[in-house]
């Protein structure tokens, strides 16, 4: 009986130490965390763009230019299933501006909102700092702005985006952010003002890549650049004047990977959704996710 007692001690040890072993801890090498998003870019736009460091980033990082929408494939439905892992039939965000669910949502957490990845990352360490910047004032309605450090709406306005771009620089040098959230309104509003594609719309590109510039030179002043993990995110592209629709051309949108623990050149060859964007990020910092959520990590773009 005390033997029989003893196997069963070293089998439940030995299962233990499997489980700790298996448990993921994120990925080696990152502290940091910045994402970057590019409201309306689409993935069929992307070659012809004149956006070097774009493309520098793919070329050493990880990337798609198919990750798909949800449906419909319009702006605040994909943002909030881009950050709550799952589809408009769960969170409930089901149109182009909703700041609220045009439904109940299948689950609230504790803040009173679908779970997010800024939830999620908060109940992983309460002492990280985590902050968002966006030009469009509904992004702050759908990341859980009760869960981040700081939270900042910076319209677009007169500066074309300078002002975001100087604000949210600002707090990653002052700051170093665990988790950092640029969102702009552009090249959304070229494609909806003069066509996805237009002479205005790829000029907008080429600019909106000089900001991306800023903010890794950013990281770099900051003293993080070598611990950081880039991501450019977007949300659907576009095809003549809008989007909403299904064609490959709107529910199609860049998904890239750079920096710390990223693999090098390699291109995406699993199917990516708008949702798995969310547990991604929660896979990166070795986070618990939700049971409610559907999206999956994308783990083939890390080393």
């Amino acid at each position: 009986m005390k033997r029989f007692f003893s196997l069963c001690c070293v089998a439940v040890a030995a299962a233990m130490m499997l489980s700790c072993q298996s448990e993921h801890k994120g990925v080696k090498g990152v502290k940091h965390v910045v994402m970057i998003g590019l409201d309306g870019l689409a993935g069929n736009t992307v070659e012809a763009a004149n956006m070097p460091t774009l493309k520098m980033m793919m070329a050493e990082g990880a990337w798609t230019l198919q990750a798909r929408s949800i449906l419909p494939s319009s702006s605040a439905c994909n943002w909030a299933s881009m950050y709550m892992g799952v589809g408009p039939e769960m969170h409930g965000y089901n149109t182009w501006g909703s700041r609220t669910p045009d439904f109940p949502s299948i689950e609230l957490g504790e803040n009173g909102i679908f779970p997010t990845m800024m939830t999620v990352l908060r109940r992983h360490n309460p002492e990280y700092n985590l902050c968002a910047f966006y030009e469009w004032p509904v992004i702050g309605d759908l990341i859980d702005n009760k869960a981040v450090t700081f939270h900042k709406n910076v319209p677009m306005g007169e500066s074309k985006s300078v002002d975001i771009v100087n604000a949210y620089t600002a707090y990653l040098k002052e700051h170093k952010p665990d988790f950092a959230m640029c969102i702009f309104d552009s090249p959304d509003v070229e494609g909806h003002g003069q066509g996805w594609g237009s002479e205005t719309y790829m000029s907008r590109l080429e600019v909106m890549d000089a900001y991306i510039a800023q903010i890794i030179e950013a990281t770099k002043e900051a003293g993080m650049y070598d611990e950081t993990l880039f991501m450019v995110v977007s949300d659907h592209g576009g095809i003549g004047t809008g989007h909403g629709s299904t064609s490959m051309s709107e529910m199609e949108a860049p998904l890239v990977f750079y920096g710390a623990g990223v693999k090098k050149g390699h291109q995406i060859q699993s199917s990516v959704v708008r949702y798995d964007t969310a547990p991604t990020i929660a896979y990166i910092f070795g986070a618990k996710t939700p049971d409610v959520w559907r999206g999956r990590p994308i783990v083939e773009a890390f080393e």
